[in-house]
């Protein structure tokens, strides 16, 4: 059987910790960066429950089938339990699909693919359920929050988080910690396009801080690219959570 360039590039700890930072990124991950301008045109998230303007994001659903096939389904809503969104879980939330440039370029297909087969080799599961999400967090009006519900799970089983861009900024220190228990953790900032960070969500909790610019008025963005895979089916109202 020919080698998983994705599965060889990770290190041997990561099933162990529940996570994995990638600074050099996945194989594969320049391609994604070749679409990096479709983070231009995302419109303002309209469901920011802390009277935000910061946030802009697209958002798509896909079905893959581990050694078989990639299928995005019909759009539809962004659904967490307040279980773990405690600040905009329990609604529908309806974004912008994502661009056909990029939802059908080659390199966001592999993305997609190659993490649906390395999540599949670590939990079986015979089809994922993917959430795919543009953002941009945008530090104009002075901060912006790149994850305002704080310390949280997504309520799947994996999450791969890719860094598209990162303006020169303060802050944005991401913080990986077991969800049952004490000790350990990792703390980084991510800085590098391309550079990825891989979670098991099951057994880890995760958190972004605010974002400044470096002088006041002079603005800047990060953005990113968060996958999500869920074996259960995608959440929604009716979803029996884990």
């Amino acid at each position: 059987m020919p080698a998983d360039p994705i599965a060889d590039s990770l290190p041997p700890s990561w099933l162990a910790e529940g996570q994995a930072h990638l600074p050099g990124g996945l194989p594969g991950t320049d391609r994604l960066l070749e679409h990096a301008a479709t983070w231009d045109d995302l419109p303002a998230d309209g469901y920011l429950r802390d009277g935000g303007r910061y946030r802009y994001r697209r958002h798509a659903c896909f079905v893959h089938e581990p050694g078989g096939r990639l299928e995005a389904v019909p759009q539809r809503a962004h659904w967490q339990s307040t279980l773990y969104n405690a600040l905009h879980g329990g609604m529908e939330r309806w974004f912008e699909p994502i661009a056909p440039a990029l939802a059908g370029s080659e390199g966001f297909g592999r993305l997609l693919r190659g993490c649906g087969e390395l999540f599949a080799a670590a939990r079986f599961a015979p089809r994922w359920y993917v959430e795919a999400h543009q953002f941009r967090i945008d530090t104009t009006g002075g901060i912006g929050r790149p994850t305002p519900e704080g310390a949280h799970r997504d309520g799947v089983d994996f999450v791969a988080i890719v860094l598209v861009r990162r303006d020169p900024l303060r802050g944005g220190e991401t913080r990986v910690f077991p969800a049952q228990g004490s000790g350990g953790g990792l703390r980084f900032t991510m800085q590098r396009p391309g550079e990825t960070l891989l979670l098991d969500d099951t057994r880890v909790i995760h958190e972004t801080t605010p974002i400044q610019p470096l002088q006041p008025g002079t603005g800047g963005v990060r953005d990113t690219l968060v996958l999500t895979y869920r074996a259960g089916g995608f959440q929604g109202p009716a979803t029996v959570e884990a």
